[in-house]
């Protein structure tokens, strides 16, 4: 009896091949491998929408800032449409009025130009139509609040007259 002992346990501890070794180890290298190249990806994925994040945050960095002085240049250009017999506070607010168009075309910041233009949904918004006279139809014929673009994003749409 102590010989079928012996000769159980030793069946039991039977170590594996070396071929079943290799095979055993090249299946570890092959799934180690395969999760280095998927974290590696993950990685690269990752630092590329962080880098496309830091990119458009730099490229509308003055969005904010864009959309709320629009108000402040459309009294600008009410008051600059005003008659004054005071002529050196009109050159000044129009001073003023430059200095800021000019630092806001600096940063990106552009007037769609409407006028006589094909409305374009995308840049222009309709609120009025009229039967012009000599006048395609479908063209802005007047703009009756300025729209403004920052590089290729729309801060605000035109408030145009369409003509019929």
């Amino acid at each position: 009896m102590t010989e079928e002992k012996e000769v159980v346990e030793t069946e039991e501890v039977k170590e594996p091949s070396l071929e079943e070794q290799i095979s055993k180890l090249q299946e570890e290298l092959a799934d180690a491998t395969n999760k280095y190249y998927k974290a590696y990806a993950d990685t690269e994925n990752l630092k590329k929408r962080l880098q496309n994040e830091a990119d458009m945050t730099r490229k509308y960095r003055i969005q904010s800032f864009a959309l709320e002085i629009l108000p402040v240049i459309d009294n600008l250009e009410r008051a600059l449409a005003q008659e004054t017999s005071d002529e050196s506070f009109k050159k000044g607010v129009e001073m003023i009025y430059q200095q800021l168009i000019h630092a806001l075309k600096n940063e990106g910041v552009e007037v769609i130009d409407a006028l006589n233009k094909p409305f374009d949904p995308n840049f222009h918004h309709a609120i009025m139509q009229e039967a012009v006279d000599g006048v395609e139809s479908n063209m802005v014929v007047e703009v009756l609040q300025k729209g403004y673009v920052l590089k290729d994003r729309i801060l605000r749409a035109a408030l145009v007259k369409v003509s019929e």
